[in-house]
């Protein structure tokens, strides 16, 4: 493998991550696209509720059960491959989506297009880590930041723009053709411009440790996708399911990791401190990350009454926020270390109390206004956790498992989305009363604002645990580490 000593830089690296963050925008910005593009969908094909809701959260769902598998499979088979083939796949089910007749298969076309999806992020991670080294890395992973929140901030704008330029009956489809020329582009940039990594070894791919993985994390992520649909709290049965399943999978991996026998996640990872804190921070940020744009949304547009577009610009601010703090924390992430993580959570704490008292005070017209200022200092403490606690969990990892590595990070903060998703939406709709709907002026207003504040103490808890976990990292001293050292898991590779 590689070491600090051997490394040499590869002179075309910023043009690779450039298109790999191509590659990325072109995924996020398909999430929140399709959001705006629901009603236009629904009046051209016909389709109800629940298939519009599933025309979002089957891509979500697919996104979110494959990247382990995939991180393993480009590790094994070359990244550039695995990349060039989730850019394809994800070409051709946009193009499936743009020409669907109907609910039923446009639905599956979205599934199939969230599973190249997944494909494609756990490779940028792992291209990320053998292309880069010490501060350049944190560099690279605050561009990746900053591409993450300027999709999130562009997808209901550049979705409205289209469907105003394509009408309703083709706008929507638009929406989804749009990936073709980008994605063809990216392929052939890709061919040309990414390194190839093929030489990293073949090792036997554990499908069933995968299936196993697989069934536990559709349980969480299906329940959560469910729930946002029909709020029937019996859908957290499936947590069970999901507990056993994990269980049977530690207990296959923890075998095959001490047999030397090719496990789908080899456990020593887990070795590595500052990797299994950044994997247990993200679980709990994301999970407060994912409840505050959801309730927002909820407050917009069932609480005021405004449109889907009008919904998203009004959190602009927050996604702005994000894009500004990635960028600036990718640059001194390795001098700082865990304590901007830390700082950045607790930002986001506050940042969250600020815009459920300023909810309180706003009426319909102002709302977007006043909470302009709240969103955009909770945005600052969102993008100074997410790419530091990226950086920082795989500053140590072996760049020969960075896929790997990456995929289980991107699987644990999809377990985290779904889980606050589900339980700050329950929270909501706890302390929404019944009538909320019925009312008007300050009385609705104001039975919307105690919900969002309900919903507010759930993400606090949420947010309060990421900070116990940084907090302890913190106070173990890893943080202290000279950004130059990268060590590695060579040790993990090595049979006992």
């Amino acid at each position: 493998m590689p070491t600090d000593e051997s490394y040499r830089p590869d002179p075309r690296r910023w043009i690779a991550l450039t298109v790999c963050c191509t590659a990325l925008f072109m995924t996020l910005l398909d999430v929140s696209v399709t959001n705006v593009a629901l009603p236009s969908i629904s009046g051209s094909t016909g389709a109800g509720p629940s298939t519009l809701q599933w025309i979002v959260s089957g891509y979500t769902l697919a996104f979110g059960l494959v990247p382990v598998l995939a991180g393993r499979l480009g590790d094994d088979h070359g990244r550039r491959l695995m990349f060039i083939v989730g850019v394809g796949g994800f070409v051709v089910t946009s193009a499936l989506s743009g020409l669907s007749t109907g609910g039923s298969m446009l639905i599956t076309a979205r599934v199939l297009q969230g599973v190249f999806g997944g494909l494609i992020n756990p490779q940028v991670s792992g291209l990320v880590q053998h292309m880069f080294r010490g501060q350049e890395r944190g560099r690279a992973f605050g561009m990746i930041g900053t591409v993450v929140g300027v999709g999130t901030a562009l997808g209901p704008v550049v979705g409205g723009g289209l469907i105003a330029l394509g009408g309703p009956d083709f706008g929507w489809r638009l929406v989804f053709f749009i990936n073709v020329p980008f994605g063809l582009a990216v392929i052939a940039l890709a061919r040309r411009w990414l390194p190839d990594d093929r030489a990293f070894g073949k090792h036997r791919l554990d499908l069933l440790g995968a299936g196993v993985l697989g069934m536990s994390t559709f349980c969480v992520l299906f329940a959560a996708v469910e729930y946002d649909a029909l709020h029937d709290d019996r859908l957290a049965l499936l947590f069970i399911p999901a507990a056993v399943f994990g269980w049977m999978f530690y207990r296959r991996e923890a075998r095959l990791t001490r047999l030397a026998a090719d496990p789908l996640i080899d456990l020593r990872l887990f070795r590595t401190p500052s990797y299994t804190s950044g994997v247990l921070l993200a679980v709990f940020f994301f999970a407060a990350m994912a409840g505050l744009p959801l309730v927002l949304a909820l407050y917009y547009q069932q609480g005021l009454g405004y449109t889907a577009l009008e919904s998203g610009l009004s959190v602009t601010a927050y996604a702005i926020g994000s894009a500004i703090a990635a960028s600036a924390a990718g640059r001194v992430v390795t001098r700082i270390g865990r304590p901007l993580v830390v700082g950045g959570c607790l930002l986001f704490a506050l940042g969250s109390l600020a815009v459920e008292m300023s909810v309180r005070h706003a009426g319909s017209s102002d709302a977007g206004l006043i909470l302009a200022a709240p969103l955009f200092f909770t945005g600052l403490g969102s993008g100074a956790v997410l790419t530091p606690n990226q950086t920082l969990s795989l500053m140590e990892v072996d760049p020969v498992v960075g896929s790997t590595a990456g995929g289980v990070l991107q699987t644990s903060q999809r377990i985290g989305l779904a889980i606050g998703q589900s339980v700050v939406g329950a929270a909501y709709f706890a302390a929404l009363p019944a009538t909320a709907g019925h009312l008007s002026g300050a009385a609705r207003w104001s039975s919307y604002g105690n919900a969002i504040g309900t919903a507010a103490i759930v993400i606090l808890c949420f947010v309060g645990a990421a900070i116990v976990v940084g907090g302890i990292d913190l106070l173990a001293g890893r943080h202290r580490r000279p950004a130059a050292q990268a060590a590695t898991v060579a040790e993990a590779r090595e049979p006992h």
